[in-house]
């Protein structure tokens, strides 16, 4: 059976600084619509809302047990999100200084009201950080880095699929630029295959399934 594959229509991202949302809002959970502030750094992709929406329609509303990290953060919308929804531990992983300020200043803000889960708010390079984790060690995983870095997904998603394990729900969430195809993705990881898939604009967007089962 074919899996869904949304196609969103709207404008397609970018990077220029001009348009680049000032504020982005998380969707659900206990911040739901409490607003993130979006640093303007080049090579800056917040996931947009209706992504964002897409997704944790796929994951479910509720991600209590799941242990998440956030990789490439940025503004950290994904890791908020699937702490936001109950998530037991979200640890985010930011290599650039600027960007991992703006991430402690915005979840300060967001500790008013405080997630059930554990939140840690890294300043790591995100793959080295991944090849010292142990096998299997957490169950939902956002790859989201530069596009231009075509590389780094790469190495990151096949580590991904080392550390993650997706048996009590989870994931692989991955997303790569329109000019990858989805084949081509899937092919770094043949134990994994995408389950769900979507297209808005420039972006294109996996959620892995393990074929273990």
């Amino acid at each position: 059976m074919r899996s869904w594959e949304p196609k969103i229509n709207k404008p397609a991202k970018t990077t220029k600084q001009s348009e680049l949302p000032q504020k982005i809002r998380i969707i659900g959970g206990v911040w739901r619509s409490r607003l993130l502030s979006v640093l303007e750094l080049s090579g800056l992709r917040p996931t947009t809302d209706r992504v964002r929406e897409t997704l944790f329609n796929w994951l479910g509303q509720d991600l209590v047990g799941l242990k998440c990290l956030d990789l490439f953060a940025g503004t950290g919308a994904l890791g908020f999100e699937a702490a936001s929804r109950h998530a037991h531990a979200v640890t985010l992983l930011e290599k650039d200084k600027k960007a991992h300020a703006r991430l402690l200043a915005n979840f300060a803000l967001l500790q008013s009201s405080p997630a059930p889960g554990a939140v840690e708010i890294l300043h790591r390079d995100s793959l080295e950080f991944l090849k010292q984790q142990a096998d299997r060690s957490s169950n939902l995983i956002f790859i989201d880095p530069p596009f231009q870095e075509e590389g780094l997904l790469n190495q990151a998603l096949k580590e991904a699929a080392r550390v993650c394990d997706d048996s009590a729900g989870g994931g692989i969430y991955v997303e790569f630029p329109a000019s990858r195809s989805r084949e081509q993705i899937e092919s770094l990881v043949p134990d994994w295959h995408c389950g769900k898939y979507l297209e808005a604009g420039q972006v294109k967007a996996c959620l892995f399934r393990s074929k273990r089962g």
